[in-house]
C-alpha cells in the first residue's frame, strides 16, 4: 500500500476499531479477474495482512483473515447473483473502466464482482460500511439486492448505510500532483509504499514534481508545493500555517528534505513491525485462521437463515460411522 492509503483509510480503520465492531477483509477473491501469478498472490495477500497489523489493526480487538478462506462469500454470492439484472451490472463504472483497460480478459467476475462485493457485506450484517468515492456505486447496488431480498423472501438482511470517515489527508502523486497518489501508476517514481527503504522514499521525495515560483505555501494554483506539504502535516501533526511560517525564505530542497525524514520517520515501526510479521508467516497464517474462525462463525448464521428462505433443505449434521464390527 503506498502513503496515500496509510493517511486517507488506514489510520481512520485503527480509529473505527475502538468504536465499532470491525472486520477487515483481504480480498482475494477479487484479485482473481485480473491474471495473476499464484507464487506473487500468495505473498501479496500475506504482505497485506502485515501492512493491516503493521498499522495498528488489532487482531485481538477486529476480526482479520482472507476472503477465500471463508467459503460462504462465494456461496451467498451466488444466491445474490441469481437476484442481480444484468443492466445493473453492466452499468457499473468500475466494470466499464476495467473493460477497457483488460480487453484481453474481460471475465464474467468482472461483471459479476459487485455481487461478490455485496456478499461480502451482507454475509456479516453489516451497519455501516467505510466508502470511498469509487465505491458509493457498489454499496448502492449492495443495498439493492440486500432490499430486493428482503422484498421477495422476508427480512433477511440488514440495510447497510455507508459510512464516511473524518476526511484524511487527499495524497496526491508526487510525479503529476492532479492525480491521486497510486500503486498501479506505471512511474514509481509517483508514490510511495509503505515498504519503501528510507534511501528509495528520500529519492522519490527529491524528485517529486514542485512549482514555478519559489514560496512555500498551500495554494490551488501550485498543486506540487501543497501536496509535500499535504503529507507533511499528515505524518508530522504540524498545521499548514506552522509549516508555512517554518519554511518562510527557506527552499525546495530545504522542505524536500525536511520530509523526507518525516517520512522516513513515521514509516520506520511500521516497517519493524511489518518485517517481523512476514520473517514469521507461521504466526501470521495463524492469526489469519483465528479470524477466518470467528468471520465462518457470523457467516454461517447469515447463510444457514438464507437458505431457509428460499427453500433450499438444510445441512444435517453427519450422523457417526456404523462400526465396522460385526
Amino acid at each position: 500500500m503506498t502513503i496515500g492509503n496509510y493517511v486517507g483509510a488506514l489510520r481512520n480503520w485503527v480509529e473505527l476499531q475502538h468504536q465499532y465492531d470491525c472486520v477487515f477483509m483481504i480480498v482475494d477473491l477479487h484479485a482473481l479477474t485480473v491474471k495473476q501469478v499464484p507464487a506473487e498472490l500468495r505473498n501479496q495477500c500475506l504482505s497485506f495482512a502485515a501492512q493491516y497489523i503493521a498499522s495498528g489493526i488489532d487482531p485481538e480487538e477486529s476480526v482479520i483473515f482472507l476472503q477465500s478462506h471463508v467459503s460462504q462469500h462465494a456461496e451467498l454470492a451466488w444466491v445474490l447473483n441469481t437476484i442481480a439484472y444484468m443492466g445493473e451490472l453492466s452499468r457499473m463504472t468500475q466494470f466499464k473502466d476495467k473493460s477497457h483497460r483488460h480487453e484481453e480478459n474481460v471475465n464474467a467476475g468482472l461483471l459479476t464482482y459487485p455481487v461478490l462485493m455485496a456478499a461480502d457485506v451482507l454475509l456479516y450484517q453489516a451497519n455501516l460500511v467505510p466508502v470511498g468515492a469509487d465505491q458509493k456505486q457498489h454499496l448502492e447496488l449492495t443495498r439493492d439486492l440486500a432490499q430486493r431480498f428482503n422484498q421477495r423472501y422476508s427480512d433477511t438482511f440488514v440495510i447497510p448505510e455507508p459510512f464516511i470517515p473524518k476526511v484524511g489527508a487527499r495524497i496526491m502523486s508526487l510525479q503529476d500532483p492532479t492525480k491521486k497518489m497510486s500503486k498501479s501508476d506505471e512511474n514509481p517514481d509517483a508514490y510511495i509504499g509503505l515498504m519503501d527503504p528510507p534511501e528509495v522514499i528520500r529519492r522519490k521525495i527529491k524528485r517529486a514534481v514542485t512549482d514555478s515560483g519559489t514560496e512555500i505555501r498551500v495554494d490551488e494554483s501550485r498543486p506540487g508545493v501543497s501536496n509535500l506539504l499535504t503529507i507533511h502535516t499528515a505524518l508530522s501533526g504540524k498545521t499548514f500555517a506552522e509549516l508555512e511560517e517554518h519554511f518562510q525564505g527557506k527552499g525546495y530542497g530545504h522542505l524536500k528534505e525536511e520530509l523526507a525524514e518525516v517520512v522516513v520517520s513515521a514509516l520506520a515501526p511500521i516497517q519493524a513491525r511489518y518485517k517481523e510479521l512476514m520473517g514469521d508467516k507461521s504466526t501470521l497464517e495463524k492469526i489469519l485462521g483465528e479470524g477466518a474462525e470467528r468471520a465462518r462463525f457470523r457467516a454461517r448464521k447469515t447463510l444457514s437463515k438464507v437458505h431457509r428462505k428460499i427453500g433450499l433443505v438444510p445441512v444435517q449434521a453427519p450422523l457417526a460411522p456404523k462400526s465396522s464390527i460385526p
